[in-house]
Parts: C-alpha cells; structure tokens; sequence
C-alpha cells in the first residue's frame, strides 16, 4: 500500500492528498505534527533526510517533493482519471504552471504565513528548547526561517512578498477569466498545485482576492471546492495542528 506522510490538507502537503482522492487511489496516511517538530524527529528523518513532508513511501521507495509525487502518482498507477492532457503542448504548459507556483508563488504565501502563524508558535517555545528543535533541522535555510520566524521577519521582506503575492493572483485570474483550467482545456495537475497555495486566499488576503478583483480565480477555486474528491478529502483529513499536543 502506498504510505503518505504529510501534515494537514494545506500548502504543499495539499498537492498528492488531493491527486490520491481525485485519482481514488488507497494509501495510509500518516500524519506530523509541526508544532512539536514532528518532520524533524529521527525517525522520520530515516524516511526523509532533508526533513521535509510530503513523503511518499511505494513498496519501501521513497519518493519526496511534492510535485513531483504528484508525477509519480500519475506515472506509476494510471487510473481513468488523468491529471495531465495526452497533447504534449498542453502538458508543457501545465508543467510550466507547476514549476511557477513552486518556484514563485509559493514562496511568497509561505513567508506571509510564516509571519502569520509559525512565528506565534516559535515565539511560544523557551529559548533552550527552541535552540535544540533548530539544531535537529537539517537544511541550513529551514533553520534561518525558523530563527527569522521566532524574531519577526524584516518589513521591507514582508512588503516585497506581499508585493509578489499581488503579482501572481493577477496572473492567474487574468488566465482563468478567459480559461476554465490552467492547462489544456481540463482539469490538471496545474490546477491541484496552485490551489494548494491559492484555495484560501479569498479568506486569507480578502484584499487581492475577491469578487470584484480577482472574479476569474474565484470562479476557478469554487469549481475546484465543488469537486467530488475535494469534497471527499477535506470531510476525511482534519485541518492542521498549529499547538503542542496536551
């Protein structure tokens, strides 16, 4: 059975949820906890070095990078449902709508968000703890986003990511008001991956998205929230846990 390791239905852990549900595929899932560093724990660094979820475990292959497991799930178990158009243009455009969103785009959601959530979380830990949990992260950049986090990050960086922020839903809504998918006519994994990072931006930056500015996106993302296996996935997976267990 496939294993997926994971955190709640959100950001990049969103992406191969959603691509199972909609290709109906069976798998465990197993999920961390960020707010006791769970992804950073030895166990679960024996799955994935670099201490990062998803991670996806198929007959003791592991496969990491989200995007990419969404490849390799399409790859390695065809289903009647496909996530990429047979035309080889369109799968290049869809690809290019993938590589944008996690090289662009989901960064600068991410540093918000950061601001936002994780640093109320890495502000609640003592300094002595807080030392230890960095030191077990094993990505030198994951460490300075932390300490970053737990001190504030920079207002001229905040102002630059917001800044990108409005660049990319003005890209995507300029495209969705004249196409109902991102990438050749259908339903895609363009669409999974940029809903991971979009989907909730209506609720979150209600000043960038919304009816009257940005009607192509929402039109896009209430499409994608009425699908069947979206549906199915949020009423299974619970949302994230952002506090220490009790």
């Amino acid at each position: 059975m496939l294993t997926l390791y994971s955190f709640g239905p959100g950001a990049n852990s969103l992406k191969p949820l959603l691509t199972l549900y909609e290709k109906g595929l069976q798998f465990e899932g197993i999920r961390l906890n960020p707010a006791i560093f769970e992804h950073h724990s030895d166990w679960f660094k024996a799955i994935n070095p670099r201490g990062q979820v998803p991670a996806l475990v198929d007959q003791g292959r592991v496969v990491t990078e989200s995007t990419v497991i969404c490849e390799y799930l399409e790859d390695a178990y065809p289903t009647a449902v496909k996530l990429r158009p047979d035309d080889h243009f369109d799968r290049a455009e869809m690809r290019v709508w993938t590589k944008w969103v996690d090289e662009y785009f989901c960064w600068c959601v991410s540093t918000i968000g950061w601001q936002r959530m994780v640093s109320q979380m890495a502000k609640a830990i003592g300094d002595e703890e807080f030392e230890e949990r960095v030191k077990a992260i094993p990505i030198p950049e994951q460490q300075t986003k932390w300490r970053r986090a737990r001190e504030g990050f920079p207002q001229d960086l905040l102002d630059e990511e917001m800044r990108k922020i409005g660049v990319s839903v003005r890209r995507l809504d300029d495209h969705l008001r004249d196409n109902e998918w991102l990438a050749g006519g259908i339903y895609t994994l363009a669409d999974i991956c940029n809903f991971a990072i979009a989907g909730g931006m209506d609720k979150g930056f209600p000043d960038l998205v919304n009816e009257a500015d940005t009607p192509g996106l929402m039109r896009w993302m209430r499409q994608i929230q009425e699908r069947p296996a979206v549906k199915a996935m949020y009423a299974e997976v619970p949302m994230e846990r952002l506090a220490p267990k009790d």
